[in-house]
């Protein structure tokens, strides 16, 4: 974990960026889970996926943009323990998180992240 300039925490996971937020924006639309986990991202190349398998989060999306990057986490109640199979677990402690997809330039595109 590391603190931002203005005190917020902000954590990062391969190519998963999640920071901290004082709130939950409006407009946002629920993300079901897949077989019983929150996915904040699969993985390209390798198939393995960004996942919390704890009962007391909720993943939402923008409503109408599913797919723009940026995602919202809430963890309600005690620790949620996000894994992944190629990097150190991060512990996130009850609150609001933005999740972001890192991205990286090249000449051809501005692509994902590929982890």
């Amino acid at each position: 974990m590391k603190k931002n300039t203005n005190g917020s925490a902000h954590y990062r996971q391969g190519d998963v960026l999640i920071e901290r937020i004082a709130a939950l924006p409006k407009s946002l639309q629920k993300i079901p889970r897949e077989n019983g986990r929150v996915v904040l991202a699969h993985g390209e190349v390798t198939g393995h996926a960004h996942a919390i398998a704890d009962k007391h989060c909720d993943h939402y999306s923008p409503k109408g943009l599913p797919d723009a990057g940026v995602t919202f986490l809430e963890v309600a109640e005690a620790m949620a323990a996000l894994k992944h199979e190629e990097h150190a677990t991060i512990e996130l402690e009850p609150g609001i998180y933005k999740i972001t997809r890192q991205r990286e330039y090249s000449p051809e595109e501005i692509r994902r992240v590929a982890d």
